[in-house]
């Protein structure tokens, strides 16, 4: 008896779970495909940004220009505008992306200038903020709502996570009566369905959970990055608290800091740098973030923090572990970690789970129907009750 009233709060728990986050799964799903091939596609569209053919391979010239010559090649094209984020391509460190916006402080309205760091030549002006891999990029991030829209695709990814686990406790009694894989052919429709259903739930269930849940954490993003610069970089910070932001004319070369960060943690390379009074610095620090060589340290980031006006190293605090989860479920989450293919198999197991999503979602609606169908049909009469509903009928008449 306890055993029966368990499978079924678990499997009332899989068919609400499972109804609730399916279809913005399935949008999940379908936005995320192309964002596993961004790169590529970005190429064969002709939107990414690359050096002058003549200079692709060659060794890099002697006399690079200093990095402030590159930000002040950007600025050039916005004056009015402040420096947010400099950082070099993940691909050719001499190319770099500069972003400029009206004020430090956290804005969608932003110019990216892709500058030549050998002559501290503009090449382009890239738009990330239009186009087709911008608009799935937000449905898959936020749904264009910002924080809330990230916290509600985090709630639906909880509920995913806890449809895949009640999907698995409904499947091992289920599966006592089949081999392993069966779909019976021989059966309807939705049986078939079922049953594929099942098959393809288990084939991707490592995945599904793995996706899922780094997908709920990288919605979290915003929020663990406010905490940590609350708990811990406030702290460390402590003896510059009250001091106005360091104005760009007072401020030390930008290429010392840089060499600064560097000799602080040498043999790492730079990943971005955030200026002052951006969500990643302080109003006094110029942040550099450093990454290791190799696939996993490549995705641990150590920020070194260095006085903007004196460009001598603050602080080089290693992250907490909640922020290395996260930047270790960032990139595993869409699949980044092991080339093209890790990318193809992330691509079929995407594919075979928005098959599960839109196969629940059939047979969920095809039992509705059924339910619906045999409420609406004439109840059966059964021998022996006919002549007694005619005598109640003559009674009340």
């Amino acid at each position: 008896m306890n055993n029966t009233r368990s499978l079924r709060v678990w499997m009332w728990l899989h068919k609400w779970s499972s109804l609730v986050c399916t279809l913005f799964m399935l949008l999940l799903c379908l936005t995320g495909l192309p964002l596993i091939f961004s790169h590529e596609i970005a190429h064969l569209t002709g939107k990414a940004v690359e050096l002058p053919p003549s200079q692709v391979g060659q060794a890099a010239p002697a006399g690079l220009a200093t990095l402030d010559s590159v930000v002040a090649a950007a600025r050039a094209r916005y004056p009015e505008r402040v420096v947010q984020y400099a950082s070099p391509d993940d691909e050719d460190p001499r190319l770099w992306y500069v972003t400029l916006t009206p004020t430090p402080a956290p804005t969608d309205d932003y110019r990216s200038i892709a500058v030549d760091g050998r002559d501290a030549r503009v090449l382009a002006e890239p738009r990330f903020d239009q186009g087709f891999m911008y608009w799935m990029l937000r449905l898959h991030v936020d749904l264009f709502a910002g924080l809330p829209g990230k916290l509600f695709l985090g709630l639906m990814g909880l509920l995913l996570v806890i449809a895949i686990v009640s999907g698995v406790v409904i499947y091992a009694p289920f599966m006592r009566k089949l081999d392993f894989g069966t779909v019976r052919q021989t059966r309807g429709p939705r049986t078939r369905w079922l049953d594929l259903h099942n098959l393809l739930g288990i084939v991707t269930l490592t995945w599904a959970l793995v996706v899922g849940a780094t997908g709920v954490i990288n919605t979290w993003a915003d929020l663990l990055i406010k905490y940590w610069q609350h708990d811990q970089l406030s702290g460390l910070l402590a003896p510059y608290q009250g001091q106005p932001l360091v104005p760009e004319a007072e401020r030390a070369p930008l290429q010392r800091s840089l060499d600064a960060a560097q000799a602080h943690l040498p043999g790492q390379k730079l990943l971005f740098i955030a200026f002052p009074g951006t969500a990643f610095s302080s109003p006094h620090h110029i942040s550099f973030f450093m990454q290791g060589d190799t696939p996993l340290t490549s995705k641990l980031l150590r920020p070194v923090l260095v006085d903007a006006r004196t460009a001598q190293v603050t602080v080089a605090p290693e992250l907490p572990w909640y922020l290395q989860a996260l930047l270790l479920s960032q990139p595993l989450h869409f699949g980044d970690y092991g080339g093209m293919p890790m990318k193809i198999l992330w691509t079929l197991l995407d594919l075979a789970t928005i098959l599960v999503l839109g196969s629940g979602l059939y047979l969920w609606v095809k039992k509705r129907r059924q339910v619906v169908a045999a409420v609406r049909s004439p109840v059966a009469v059964r021998p022996g009750t006919a002549g007694a509903a005619t005598r109640t009928g003559r009674s009340a008449a």
